[in-house]
């Protein structure tokens, strides 16, 4: 005699329930494995088309960049100066620490570039910087291709000649501007808390101080001499909170003499030792404001930007983005710095699935922007150029 026990029909149903909720989350985690391995595999196989217009500094790092990002399949540049007119171009440019870096993590090798050390900054000529990314990119054509176009112009024109299928997914403008000589570089000069004597103008800072209930501090210029042995370059400034007679007198002064007179004497005494002195004979060869002036950035509000119906992303950048009202030798720093959040912004786009992924990439990239110039315009002059 064999017993038999039949289970009850809530016990059935608990094994049932049992089973069905196993079976829906095996089900549910095979989907999520499933889709993750297709987006991993989809953002891992993932390349775009770049082309960047301008092949200055700028220009040239942000190939370096975009090469760098691991997903780009083609990688375009141009620019309407032959090659010839960018490396002769002479202006020297100042990397500060942050820059190096920047480009150390690119694969830049300074050992072997022209220039030379200081402070831990790099100097070298911009034709030689610009010879250096070239050569980078000749080494990359065997993981990406890289296609060099110079003395090409972008334009309708040029566009009008890509076939739609071939047309980039991100658009990097970066123009700069061109030189025309040669020469060696040399470096920075920088002087601090300079009081000049302004006495034979009727500027009298010691009586100033006198007049007013508290001794009043004389405003400190910061001095920088830079550029080549042939192409010497100075700046001068004063921290914005200088309110004083003689800041007044210098700012609004349609004497021509002061300025250039400050900027010789400022030279003689803080020149290299190889340099010769300005003598009176060479003043009237020397160019300089007629009054002091305020150092300005101005900068794009947007600098990015998406063209919806070819599903372009166009980002701007260098000069182009960012440009100060006076050559102060720290532009190209100041379009590192932008060039920072690149990278990330062509493998958001890359690896978009749709237009709300653009366009939160576009959004990051312009607000990276933003606060570069912010950044710049509260602290950056005076730890970039004169500190």
């Amino acid at each position: 005699m064999v017993a038999v026990s039949a289970e009850s029909p809530v016990d059935q149903y608990r094994t049932l329930a049992y089973d069905t909720a196993l079976s829906t989350l095996l089900a549910v985690l095979v989907y999520v494995v499933v889709k993750v391995s297709l987006d991993g595999i989809r953002q891992w196989r993932a390349r775009i088309s770049v082309l960047i217009v301008g092949s200055g500094p700028i220009g040239l790092t942000a190939a370096l960049v975009a090469v760098r990002s691991g997903k780009v399949l083609k990688l375009t540049l141009l620019d309407e100066r032959y090659r010839s007119a960018l490396l002769c171009r002479p202006q020297q440019i100042a990397l500060d620490p942050r820059s190096v870096r920047f480009l150390l993590d690119l694969g830049v090798d300074f050992d072997n570039m022209e220039g030379c050390w200081h402070n831990e900054h790099f100097f070298t000529k911009i034709g030689v910087f610009q010879e250096y990314l070239l050569s980078i990119l000749e080494q990359k054509k065997q993981k990406v291709d890289v296609k060099v176009h110079l003395g090409t112009k972008f334009s309708e024109e040029y566009l009008r000649k890509m076939p739609r299928g071939e047309w980039p997914r991100v658009i990097v403008v970066a123009d700069g501007s061109c030189g025309d000589s040669c020469s060696v570089p040399t470096p920075e000069i920088r002087a601090h808390s300079l009081y000049f004597d302004l006495s034979a103008y009727g500027i009298d800072t010691v009586k100033e101080s006198r007049s007013s209930s508290q001794p009043a501090a004389k405003p400190g210029f910061h001095l920088k001499i830079y550029g080549t042995f042939r192409n010497r370059y100075m700046a001068l400034a004063c921290t914005s909170d200088a309110d004083s007679k003689m800041m007044h007198f210098l700012r609004h002064t349609a004497n021509s003499s002061i300025m250039k007179n400050i900027f010789h004497q400022s030279f003689n005494a803080y020149k290299t030792d190889i340099e010769p002195r300005l003598s009176e004979l060479t003043l009237h060869h020397m160019q300089c404001s007629r009054k002091l002036f305020e150092i300005m950035l101005s900068y794009r509000r947007v600098s990015a930007a998406y063209i919806e119906g070819d599903n372009v992303a166009v980002t701007v950048e260098g000069e182009a983005a960012r440009v100060l009202n006076f050559d102060t030798g720290c532009g190209v720093n100041l379009g590192m710095r932008g060039l920072e959040s690149l990278g990330m912004f062509i493998y958001r786009t890359a690896t978009a699935l749709d237009q709300n992924d653009v366009f939160e990439a576009l959004s990051a990239k312009i607000q990276h922007s933003r606060h570069v110039a912010e950044t710049f315009r509260k602290s950056g002059l005076a730890s970039a150029v004169f500190e």
